[in-house]
């Protein structure tokens, strides 16, 4: 991987690195999206958002000239969608001077996707249709156990409400659920734990594949309220998570996700450095 300049950015602390790649030269190995994640070695981020011409995606068939949100998970690992990335991603399309301030369109491995930028600098996406299973499966942290409700938002989820003697806070998300049964997601799942707040309110934590537990996943924002029953409410949906809070809204079974996207910082990766620093400091021991 040679240098390359990237930006950071966060989305209720769900943060990225992002590359602009418009004519897909960045030949991204699995090992370099980690290393670029990685939080010692590495920028730092729960993912990598790479902004690529639409052409340039072989499964894409839609508008060429589109930008396309490419995301890696930071194992390496390709994600159809993620809702606070790709309020990030268009903030970043922005800043770079590749698209004008507005409504925008933007490519996805879940489909085509829209972006509004609100007055008070929130910004809007659309996630699309989101389907709740009628299948039931058993998802369990350590000794505890529950119904887990599987949810599709263009990528897999599987949300379990708490109990009221369960602790929300206490959830140790440091290792993946464990699923029953196992075959019922064979690409692996985002798995979300929630505990009820009140009329249209949400707090929720949740373990995304690839990733770990994240401040946030917008998706699993998504799917936590479909699951409880926001397909069907008149109003919107306010889930909160570790790292902010975030507003959902469904209209005819599709959803808007709402909230903040921001940008942190911009410079240069320069690989092989941290290794020579090292080298030379172990050589003057």
């Amino acid at each position: 991987m040679s240098e390359l300049t990237f930006t950071k950015g966060h989305g209720t602390l769900n943060d990225f690195v992002l590359l602009n790649d418009p004519d897909d030269e960045l030949l991204l190995s699995a090992a370099d999206v980690s290393l670029l994640c990685d939080r010692r070695a590495g920028i730092g981020g729960d993912g990598v958002l790479r902004a690529v011409r639409a052409r340039h995606i072989e499964e894409w068939s839609g508008d060429p000239d589109l930008w396309f949100m490419d995301y890696r998970n930071a194992d390496g690992t390709l994600a159809e969608m993620c809702g606070n990335g790709l309020r990030v991603f268009v903030r970043f399309l922005v800043a770079e001077g590749l698209v004008e301030p507005g409504d925008l369109s933007v490519g996805t491995r879940a489909g085509l996707r829209h972006a509004w930028f609100l007055p008070d600098g929130r910004v809007r996406v659309s996630m699309g249709q989101v389907r709740v299973s009628d299948a039931r499966v058993q998802v369990k942290v350590g000794s505890q156990q529950w119904a887990g409700i599987p949810v599709d938002v263009g990528n897999p989820h599987v949300v379990s409400v708490l109990r009221s003697e369960d602790q929300l806070a206490t959830l140790d998300l440091s290792r993946a659920p464990e699923c029953e049964p196992g075959d019922h997601f064979p690409r692996g799942v985002n798995a979300e734990f929630v505990e009820l707040r009140g009329p249209g309110r949400l707090a929720m934590r949740v373990h995304e594949r690839g990733s770990g537990e994240t401040w946030s996943c917008g998706t699993g924002v998504v799917a936590a309220a479909a699951a409880v029953g926001g397909v069907g409410a008149g109003g919107g949906v306010q889930v909160e998570v570790p790292g902010g809070a975030l507003e959902v809204r469904f209209t005819d079974g599709e959803a808007t996700l709402t909230g903040p996207a921001v940008l942190v910082a911009k410079g240069r990766w320069l690989p092989g450095f941290g290794d020579a620093a090292q080298a030379c400091e172990r050589g003057s021991s």
